[in-house]
């Protein structure tokens, strides 16, 4: 085969190129620090980094973003559980204090002026928020739990679900003296009925001051032909007010609604008919509420609607249609969910109802009637005292009096008993409501972890897929630095050479 100076000169000129070409690589190596500089260079380190890449930013993502924003969401609702739990530790011990001493009047109004504040603090923890959101309201993150200030700009339709089990024994005193009743000029006219004690069936609805109309359902057993509990409706017989004389006498099969306390007060009969019924649906109206109540969106299905009708809103918590065989609500949660992992999300919210509740509030409130109660008949026997220190008494007057004074001793006594009974049902509410809130805490703390151990089991694999990522793509510079040296040193060879190759030609030889 004929090897022509063209064909010398072409094959020089094409592998000074490649080693330029060599050269031009590892320097953009050398410089960058990157294997490619294109996909084109090596397809598959390039799909490799893609997908690298994509893990690393969404674990990222989950590291330094969603994670911590869970946590400190977490830690707001831990704290403020906290608050709450020692609050209600300061209440049981009031409650037991209340319920097993003997008090005097100064004891009593500090007691109660104790709860009161309690009460007020543990609802406006409920409030607690993180970063502009209520952690405690569910998907309604911009509203709070309860009330911020005195509102009656909404009348809200409320359905509360209840159970047989909340219809409680208590007892009413009845005959109350009224000293305002006592005629000096016919002294023997007074009443002379000793004050006594009846035992009422009582069901506290979750809020007093309420509107007029009221509805009960209740299931007893039946069902339809679907499996489903059949609903039966009970009248309410008449509204009374707390005052009447008979507000807390109900026939035997009567219903009393009494408005302004909250409360439906049963017959006997009533009441042996419902207190086995797992489901009581009670639907009533408030439009009044006081700061620091909760709102009742958070706790029951309900309608709310402006003043002038025009706003109507429907809030959901439950399914009231009630299965036979699952024999429960079909709740209808709000759980707000943050996504921590691949495809792994985590409950971060504690809701409201899960913590706090209406019956804590009530209790306090009873434990203040109560005392309210006995502090009246306090001042009436003092008043009859007095009236007793006026030396100008008839002797039918002054027996009279006397009369008076024994009546308002028994019915000192009475109150007493029942305001003890109150502080004893505060005792047993505030156990019950720290169990609620330790449980939620228990649950709370469970999640926590979880999202600890998810957070380090992410942290460690950011750290592995950060080293993967810089194998795939970045080159090892010390044999990079050799690789540069050597190709340097072939294609200053190859210039070389080829300078002696063309230097010869056909007229150096004739």
């Amino acid at each position: 085969m004929r090897i022509t100076n063209k064909m010398m000169t072409n094959n020089v000129l094409h592998n000074i190129n490649n080693n330029k070409n060599l050269l031009s690589t590892l320097e953009n190596q050398y410089s960058t620090g990157k294997k490619i500089q294109k996909p084109s260079d090596d397809p598959i380190i390039a799909v490799r980094a893609l997908k690298l890449r994509t893990n690393l930013s969404e674990i990222t993502q989950y590291v330094e973003k969603n994670i911590p924003d869970a946590l400190s969401w977490m830690d707001t609702t831990e704290s403020s559980l906290g608050v709450v739990n020692e609050i209600l530790r300061q209440m049981n011990t009031y409650c037991n204090q209340g319920a097993n001493d003997t008090l005097t009047a100064e004891n009593r109004n500090s007691i109660v002026t104790n709860l009161e504040e309690l009460k007020q603090h543990i609802y406006q923890e409920g409030n607690s928020n993180y970063a502009g959101r209520y952690v405690f309201s569910g998907y309604k993150t911009d509203t709070p739990l309860v009330f911020n200030e005195p509102s009656d700009e909404y009348t809200y339709r409320i359905t509360e679900p209840l159970s047989g089990e909340d219809i409680r024994t208590k007892f009413k005193i009845v005959n109350n003296v009224d000293i305002n009743q006592f005629d000096k000029a016919d002294p023997d006219a007074f009443d002379k009925t000793m004050p006594n004690q009846i035992q009422i069936y009582r069901m506290r609805l979750g809020y007093g001051d309420l509107e007029a109309g009221a509805t009960i359902e209740y299931t007893d057993g039946s069902t339809d032909a679907e499996g489903y509990l059949v609903k039966t409706a009970l009248p309410v017989t008449a509204e009374k007010n707390s005052n009447d004389p008979d507000a807390y006498q109900p026939g035997e099969d009567e219903v009393y609604f009494i408005r302004e306390t909250g409360e439906l007060i049963f017959g006997k009969n009533v009441y042996e008919k419902l207190r086995k019924a797992e489901h009581i649906d009670v639907t009533y109206s408030k439009k009044k509420f006081d700061t620091n109540e909760l709102r009742p969106e958070h706790y029951f299905n309900c309608t709310r609607t402006s003043e002038d009708g025009t706003e109507v809103l429907n809030f959901e918590k439950e399914d009231l249609n009630y299965n036979i065989e699952k024999d429960t609500r079909g709740k209808k949660g709000q759980e707000i969910q943050y996504e921590v992992n691949f495809n792994q999300k985590l409950t971060i919210n504690t809701q409201g109802n899960e913590a706090f509740t209406h019956n804590i509030g009530r209790a306090i409130d009873d434990i203040i009637n109560a005392v309210s109660d006995v502090r009246e008949t306090e001042e009436k026997m003092k008043e009859v005292d007095k009236m007793l220190e006026d030396t100008n008494l008839t002797p039918e007057q002054r027996k009279a009096l006397e009369g008076i004074k024994e009546q308002l001793t028994s019915e000192f006594t009475l109150r007493t008993d029942i305001m003890q009974a109150a502080f004893a049902g505060g005792l047993s509410d505030t156990v019950t409501m720290q169990d609620k809130v330790n449980t939620a805490m228990s649950d709370l703390g469970g999640r926590y972890n979880r999202l600890l151990l998810t957070q380090s089991r992410l942290t460690d694999q950011k750290v592995d897929f950060e080293d993967l990522l810089s194998s795939n793509e970045d080159v090892d510079l010390v044999d990079t630095i050799i690789k540069y040296t050597s190709a340097e040193t072939i294609y200053n060879s190859s210039l070389s050479a080829a300078s002696k190759l063309v230097q010869s030609s056909l007229l150096d030889f004739l």
